[in-house]
């Protein structure tokens, strides 16, 4: 099952290569993306907003050092006020102790991991952020309580599995195991995730279950459970197929199949699943006005996975009948709902979402979820760097037409000439964006 390209990773790798001129926006996904990251970005007000927030600038403005890069490891010493991600790490990560060593996890065990990439990055200069995603790693492997089988609990007062946690906590301690080269660590975020499937998955579908404990019990098929859970083990294959330590290790073909096999298994339920007005629904299967609606975070982080995992394994993902389900989530999104209302308000507002703070809450969010203006960004950075490996099609074969690199000025109500901020805050000329565009679509293409 390895079909792992890496006759394409090189060619991200020189596209990305320098950070000053890496243009975040080069395509039209078919809606407001500035809206939409600048939405996302003000939202979050709890530890896994900010966290699934931070990865969401990382891979945007900075894909190289994100770990679907062409050479993330050894993380790099890098400059926070240069990276957007790492800026907002640094005013997000609220210092702690323990597993709540980077955030109040409120109860939660999980979620205050989901700061720890943006706390490695910053503790390449910051002794004080690399001791706390230490303290974090440890609290979590030596604090937390345990399900029956060895999975780490998402709850630190019962032992307690939420899908949830599949993006939280395991694709960070892969990523600090990568940095430090601890193999046997890196190896446990795969255990962790089959311990978790082993636990929620549902036999008859390939999906998972939300939470099965004793404190919060949800055993419906939630849409953004299993989004959650994908994408995470998505962040975890990418990191194994990127890690020094990996690289000659006997396991690791073994855990490449194992992850890839488990994401699979979820997507492939996800789409043969019944869809409603384009879009997953937010339980699966679910019937009556409180689970059978379409929305958009669970359908929007799915689709996000089909796209990576086009680039990570294209000998399954690369196939037309993925590329088409998440094209048409992306399409739809980019159009009205059954009632003439757009999915993506002109604000930047994606909806309709579960409530992600209540997902039993039987009304349609739409006032801007966190989660999912954030998946619908981890939407766009997934399908342009798809498009950028020749994985994916563009409509626009060139940048033009509103919102590409010839329309900055046009979604923006700016003049022709109008200049556009580089990831360093410059200013840059639309003519040099289109330039620095074509100059590394050729290097792509070379490669």
């Amino acid at each position: 099952m390895v079909n792992l390209d890496v006759t394409i990773l090189p060619a991200i790798g020189a596209f990305t290569a320098a950070i000053q001129d890496f243009t975040a926006f080069p395509f039209y996904p078919g809606f407001p993306i500035r809206n939409v990251t600048k939405v996302a970005s003000t939202l979050p007000s709890h530890s896994w907003e900010y966290g699934t927030a931070t990865q969401m600038l990382l891979e945007l403005y900075n894909p190289e050092f994100s770990v679907f890069g062409a050479r993330p490891f050894p993380v790099p010493s890098l400059d926070k006020d240069h990276v957007r991600a790492m800026e907002y790490a640094f005013r997000t990560i609220k210092l702690g102790t323990g597993y709540n060593a980077l955030a109040a996890g409120e109860g939660s065990s999980g979620d205050p991991a989901s700061l720890g990439v943006g706390a490695v990055l910053l503790g390449k200069r910051n002794a004080t952020y690399a001791r706390a995603a230490k303290e974090t790693v440890d609290g979590l492997l030596n604090d937390v309580p345990r399900f029956s089988n060895g999975a780490i609990s998402h709850r630190f007062s019962v032992a307690e599995l939420w899908a949830d946690f599949m993006y939280m906590a395991p694709p960070f301690l892969a990523y600090y195991a990568a940095d430090t080269d601890d193999a046997e660590l890196l190896q446990e975020s795969v255990r962790q995730s089959k311990l978790y499937r082993e636990i929620l998955q549902d036999p008859s579908t390939g999906v998972w279950r939300h939470i099965i404990g004793p404190q919060s019990q949800d055993v419906g098929l939630w849409s953004t459970g299993n989004a959650w859970a994908a994408a995470g083990m998505c962040r975890i294959l990418a990191t194994i197929t990127k890690a020094p330590v990996a690289r000659t290790a006997p396991w690791r073909n073994g855990l490449i199949n194992e992850i890839t096999g488990y994401i699979k298994e979820i997507v492939d339920g996800a789409i043969a699943s019944p869809h409603d007005d384009g879009l997953l629904r937010n339980y699966y299967y679910g019937t009556g006005s409180n689970r059978a609606w379409g929305e958009i975070s669970g359908s929007t982080l799915i689709a996000s996975v089909v796209y990576r995992m086009a680039v990570l394994q294209p000998g399954i993902f690369a196939q037309g009948s993925y590329i088409r389900w998440a094209d048409g989530i992306k399409e739809t999104i980019s159009g009205n709902d059954e009632d003439g209302k757009a999915h993506v308000t002109p604000e930047g507002i994606v909806r309709p979402a579960v409530n992600p703070l209540d997902w039993w809450d039987v009304n349609k969010f739409e006032r801007g979820s966190p989660e999912g203006n954030a998946f619908t960004v981890l939407l766009y950075t997934a399908w342009r760097d798809c498009v950028l490996a020749h994985r994916c099609r563009n409509p626009d074969a060139e940048p033009q037409g509103p919102g590409s690199d010839a329309g900055v000025a046009a979604e923006a109500g700016e003049a022709s000439d109008a200049t556009r901020r580089d990831v360093e805050g410059r200013s840059v000329p639309v003519a040099r964006s289109h330039e620095i565009y074509r100059r590394n679509m050729n290097m792509m293409r070379q490669h």
